[in-house]
């Protein structure tokens, strides 16, 4: 795998994207007055605009949801990339050459991808896609359209999820792709070719039909071959090998279609071939996808969580659909293990007689597949009834047999609240007494503590020093060279809400508002990339947008005036302690302690009568 970016591109490639020509292209904007844009947001449903731009600062935010950024983080979002690959797509776009980094130490794990390889390659599996959809109207691929029109897919399906045909022949594509300038070795690490006995170069797929297969973002990185003759002494199905692009493990066949639905359903339902995602998608289903010659394992299920914004407060439903025979079963008793790896609920969607979803539609049509996913049975519920008919329960040793086999999945549920009607259910099924049950979950999870549970602290309620702490970082984040050395002198002590010093630390961190030369959008990401809370990286992007409360353009008197204010409210807090301490101290008994808090409070009220005109005399 190639290196780390360099930290010089990503800058250049923040500085060079204009952001509203991003987001423009997913957002009808408007402007918002003050330079700044506005628009329905593209994450979540809105009636009123909340989603604001600010060219200015190459930078977004939405009041509604809270998601905001640069442009990187909004193709992030919007198109569910890494940030690599978000990256790449933006540098490609204003003609940036990325440069790569070795990781220190580090070992690559696959092929490795030289800079600027990934766009070779992915202009070469372009191509070779062009070359497949056109040789299936050839007369030589009647077969492959066969094949097609068997399983109910016209042209017009063949060509919306771009199927072709590898022709007779040893070299065609290759050939091909030879004569449009790329090289041999870039063919055999593509995986479209690889070399013959005789030294020459010879096409991976022959006479076979082919799906292509697409990154996220809607790349093709790889293509799953269909043997159609007997006499292809090759396997059923054939996929593209490892490669810098293609990552057997990682990738899901139809996840370039279906992620837009994925995210807004928070659903996905997962299949197990290609022509079952199509079927699928046909019939009303569109957050299917299917994985590429490989179990469903970790690494789809961070592709999913992604797309799903699978977390702690958020829900979703991740759907299987297994045949009804006995491997589906099994297949879908491997899934349970990884149903602990989401949040979201996962189900079991068992086809009936066996069929799979591409049969299902042929045989009973469009209807049957929505019923098949919408008459989807809870994960545990599956697994709990799967093990319990391998035992007899008219016996008290099955009974037995089967509690001590189905106890440990009830303590498993990641959502505790449901672990009870579990439970219950089990004491049902069973016909054993509940309290026998319990004790035998309870002792099967054993003692671990919440999880979920959470501490949280109080929160500041002074609503108008919170204004004015968010003001002074808004001057921070937006006016860096102004608010220059003024900010950088003052500490985290000056801020009261957890959050607010939070991004203090990181304005620190950044090397301080001094050292940002000039500010705009590579100021706030390094700034919000150097948050280690979540809450203050979400108020980075929140303040980058948000107007300054001043009418006029910003000048060093508004600076001055603000963190006057801000310090006013630590220098009248420090004077309260003070006087309280004084109180309670004997001048007679303690009086060099009493002097030196007096000689204290004496100068802070001083300071703070001084910050006072400072902060009337600037408006």
């Amino acid at each position: 795998m190639a290196g780390r970016i360099r930290d010089e591109d990503i800058a250049l490639v923040r500085e060079r994207t204009a952001i509203a020509d991003v987001i423009s292209e997913t957002v009808t904007l408007k402007s918002a007055g003050g330079g700044n844009l506005k628009g329905l947001c593209p994450f979540h449903d809105e009636k009123t605009p909340s989603f604001t731009v600010s060219p200015a600062r190459n930078v977004y935010f939405c009041h509604g949801c809270g998601k905001g950024g640069d442009a990187i983080t909004f193709l992030i979002d919007a198109d569910h990339l890494t940030f690599v690959e978000s990256v790449e797509r933006l540098a490609g776009r204003a003609g940036i050459q990325l440069r790569y980094e070795e990781q220190p130490g580090g070992r690559p794990s696959g092929p490795r991808q030289q800079p600027g390889q990934r766009q070779r390659l992915v202009a070469a599996h372009a191509d070779a896609a062009e070359f497949y959809r056109a040789q299936l109207i050839t007369p030589g691929a009647r077969a492959a359209r066969e094949f097609l029109a068997q399983r109910g897919f016209g042209r017009e399906h063949a060509e919306a999820y771009g199927c072709g045909f590898a022709p007779e022949g040893w070299d065609p594509l290759t050939r091909h792709l030879r004569q449009k300038g790329y090289s041999a070795d870039e063919l055999v690490t593509a995986g479209l070719s690889r070399p013959a006995r005789s030294g020459s170069l010879i096409d991976r797929f022959r006479r076979r039909l082919l799906w292509p297969i697409k990154d996220i973002s809607g790349d093709v990185i790889g293509f799953g071959a269909r043997k159609l003759f007997d006499d292809d002494d090759g396997p059923k199905y054939l996929n593209t090998p490892e490669t810098p692009l293609y990552k057997k493990s990682h990738v899901l066949y139809g996840i370039d279609q279906a992620k837009r639905d994925i995210a807004r359903e928070s659903r996905a339902v997962i299949v197990e071939g290609y022509t079952d995602v199509m079927a699928c998608h046909l019939a009303g289903v569109p957050t299917a996808v299917a994985t590429c010659g490989t179990a469903f394992g970790e690494d789809h299920i961070k592709v999913l969580r992604r797309l799903l914004m699978d977390a702690n407060d958020l829900g979703g439903e991740i759907i299987f659909t297994f045949d009804g025979d006995a491997a589906g079963q099994k297949a879908a008793m491997r899934a349970f293990s990884d149903d602990q790896r989401f949040v979201a609920q996962t189900f079991i969607a068992v086809s009936p007689n066996g069929m799979d979803p591409c049969e299902l539609r042929l045989n009973r049509g469009d209807l049957a597949v929505r019923d098949l996913v919408g008459a989807r049975e809870p994960m545990i519920a599956f697994a709990l009834r799967s093990i319990m008919n391998q035992y007899d329960l008219d016996t008290v040793e099955g009974r037995v047999a089967a509690l001590r086999s189905t106890a440990p999945l009830v303590a498993q549920i990641k959502d505790r609240s449901m672990r009870p009607g579990y439970t219950r259910k089990l004491a049902d099924d069973l016909g054993m007494e509940m309290a026998e049950v319990e004790h035998a979950v309870r002792r099967a999870g054993g003692s671990a503590p919440d999880e979920n549970r959470r501490k949280a602290g109080p929160r500041p309620t002074s609503a108008p020093q919170l204004q004015v702490e968010r003001e002074a970082l808004k001057l921070a984040l937006q006016e860096p060279v102004l608010a220059g050395p003024m900010f950088d002198a003052l500490d985290g002590t000056h801020f009261t809400d957890p959050v607010h010093v939070a991004l203090r630390g990181a304005l620190a961190d950044a090397g301080g508002t001094a050292s940002a030369a000039g500010g705009g959008v590579v100021w706030i990401e390094k700034v919000r990339d150097l948050c280690a809370d979540l809450g203050a990286k979400a108020l980075v992007s929140e303040l980058a947008v948000e107007p300054l409360r001043v009418d006029r353009d910003p000048d060093p008197q508004y600076v001055s005036v603000t963190l006057a204010r801000l310090q006013s409210a630590t220098v009248t807090a420090r004077i309260a302690d003070l006087k309280s301490k004084v109180q309670r101290i004997n001048p007679v008994a303690n009086k060099d302690e009493y002097f030196a808090l007096f000689g204290e409070l004496l100068s802070l009220e001083q300071h703070a009568r001084a910050l006072r005109e400072q902060a009337v005399g600037g408006l």
